[in-house]
């Protein structure tokens, strides 16, 4: 009982911050109104005859008084062309939002993202079509919007506001490729489904390998089908797209995250969960020490400007740690943790810990058992004799063996050769290749060192980086 009360306590508290107060809905409202109309005006001076609403958080009165979004969604014709989709619809945006920063960014097609007065602001293109004819993958939302609309009451809003701010806390909030979380509509159809926040992390924190929430029951008495039809771990089929998986842009490991942190919250609950303490940034003797102490070589490969838009950069970043992770594991390398970097600007990095920088000249390669004699002829043809064998050909323990000379010794080495021209034949991504062969470099461990000095934002990132656990995990 008494953590009962702890527990709703902690909810009440948090709920008042990120409910916004009258005078906040007001000006974000008046921001939203405002915006409304220039993006009208801007697309019929374009002669584009568009219906602009407002969608998302604050049409749905979902938002977090601390960190409001406004999306303005532009309806045009479904007939226009998809190259003027994106050009002409993005110009529209930069128009209504002239004067303020802007940043391109990129679904399925490109869209704007203002900052105007501390408020981010997003200017999406869409078609105006029926319900499930659909063209773009935008052209879902404004039924999103309506549907969600029409079931959530008050209280549910608040309990949507709680889902988001825990889910930020912990770090799975952000269906965009850089994060792989959950969306603000996600959380919103999790909490028609459970009824409160509290409901959802209960369930949560017993799900399964495979998750599968049908809210409308489109596949009730079907459920095996709904199986095949959806691969992802959790599936929220969409309520206005029944073959659609509303989460189907979540990573394992995000999923994974939210199911320790809702145990581990409802065990014992903390306000740090929606409110994580700000990283303390090691200072340049502390990070020197805490890479030592660890034992490992650390490889940084780093380079510089990437011409794409976050969501691309991202999903060619992630491509290319991958391909370069499985190219150090097939040299013999053992990764330890891996992982990427962006200032999304003018700095990009891909991060590799192995056990140990160099490995032994010579290695043990296995060739076939004696029973298969053919694969014996051919194995022995290749190794007896030849320049890279040092010993061996001979048998153990039934197959035959020999020892190899290895190429590559040297994990700084092997990056630098297969990254030299960019490192499209080890699975390097385009745009990602193009940077890395005009700028790469390879640091190892403490070489780091100016980088992280000039970088609070890197700083940041390496001191979680070593401490290793999330910010709620005491």
């Amino acid at each position: 009982m008494l953590m009962t009360s702890v527990l709703e306590e902690i909810c009440a508290e948090v709920l008042k911050k990120v409910t916004p107060s009258q005078e906040k809905r007001k000006q974000v409202l008046a921001l939203a109104g405002e915006l409304t109309k220039k993006v009208a005006a801007a697309a019929k001076e374009a002669g584009v005859e568009a219906e602009v609403r407002v969608e998302g958080s604050v049409a749905k009165d979902t938002w977090l008084s601390e960190e409001p979004d406004v999306d303005i969604f532009m309806r045009v014709p479904a007939t226009m062309p998809r190259e003027a989709f994106g050009t002409v619809c993005l110009e529209i945006a930069r128009k209504a939002t002239e004067g303020f920063k802007q940043v391109e960014r990129f679904a399925e097609h490109p869209y704007l993202e203002a900052v105007i007065d501390s408020v981010r602001v997003n200017v999406v293109p869409c078609y105006r079509v029926k319900r499930g004819e659909w063209i773009s993958a935008t052209d879902r939302t404004p039924f999103h919007t309506d549907y969600v609309k029409t079931l959530l009451d008050e209280r549910m809003c608040g309990e949507v506001r709680l889902l988001k701010k825990f889910m930020k806390g912990i770090g799975v909030y952000g269906a965009e490729i850089k994060v792989g979380g959950f969306s603000g509509y996600l959380c919103e159809l999790l909490i028609l489904n459970y009824g409160s926040f509290i409901e959802v992390l209960r369930s949560v924190a017993d799900w399964k390998e495979r998750w599968i929430i049908d809210y409308e029951g489109y596949y009730k008495g079907r459920e095996k089908e709904a199986e095949k039809i959806f691969e992802e771990p959790l599936v929220m089929v969409d309520p206005i797209d029944k073959g659609r998986n509303a989460a189907a842009a979540i990573r394992k490991e995000k999923l994974d995250e939210l199911i320790v942190a809702a145990r581990a919250f409802l065990e014992t609950p903390n306000p740090r969960f929606f409110y994580p303490q700000e990283i303390r940034v090691l200072d340049a003797e502390s990070l020197v020490q805490a890479i030592k102490a660890r034992g490992s070589t650390i490889v940084f490969a780093k380079f510089e400007k990437v011409n794409a838009v976050p969501d691309v950069l991202w999903g060619q970043l992630y491509k290319s740690q991958r391909s370069l992770r499985k190219m150090l594991q097939l040299y013999d390398f053992s990764v330890m943790r891996d992982c990427v970097w962006s200032d999304e600007e003018n700095l990009n990095m891909f991060i590799f810990e192995v056990e140990g920088r160099f490995l032994p000249p010579i290695k043990k390669h296995l060739g076939p058992p004696l029973r298969k004699k053919v694969e014996c002829e051919r194995f022995l043809r290749k190794h007896l004799g030849a320049a890279k064998t040092i010993s061996g050909p001979r048998i153990e323990a039934g197959r035959w063996v020999v020892e190899i000379k290895r190429k590559h010794t040297d994990v700084v080495d092997l990056l630098l050769e297969k990254l030299g021209d960019g490192g499209r034949r080890v699975g390097v991504a385009y745009l990602i290749s193009k940077a890395v062969a005009n700028s790469v470099e390879v640091l190892v461990n403490d070489e780091v060192l100016a980088l992280y000095s000039s970088s609070r934002e890197f700083a940041k990132f390496l001191t979680e980086y070593l401490e290793g656990k999330p910010r709620w995990l005491m």
